[in-house]
């Protein structure tokens, strides 16, 4: 029984066997070199984190930029098509929209009372 790849989602490259089997040594060696640096990394972060003695913070460079981009988020914003689009749609077209509905209310309101066949009952607010 052969399975098919799914139609609406591509298979992950991770998973991909043209990914994981046919590798060049230099390709595979640069990714272990990674992984060896990455867990070096990881065993530095953690020996300082569960050391008894410990008296200072542990600065974690990762933290620290998230928080800088998310302090300074003018700084690192780019804009592009869809956030473009997206202030349009929720800065502009709301403007023109409210004065549309607000304005022919008024001429449509104002036609009537110049006719003489608005209906007008007291009331504190119109």
């Amino acid at each position: 029984m052969s399975r098919k790849e799914a139609p609406l989602a591509s298979r992950p490259k991770t998973l991909d066997p043209n990914e994981y089997f046919n590798v060049s040594p230099d390709y595979r060696r640069a990714e272990e070199e990674r992984a060896a640096l990455r867990a070096n990394l990881k065993r530095q972060y953690q020996s300082q984190l569960n050391n008894p003695h410990r008296k200072e913070l542990i600065e974690d460079p990762a933290l620290t930029r998230w928080v800088h981009a998310r302090a300074n988020p003018y700084l690192y914003f780019k804009p592009t098509f869809k956030t473009s689009l997206l202030g349009a749609m929720f800065g502009v077209v709301p403007l023109f929209t409210l004065y549309y509905i607000f304005k022919t209310d008024r001429d449509r309101k104002e036609e009537k009372i110049k006719a003489g066949t608005l209906d007008r009952k007291f009331s504190l607010s119109s």
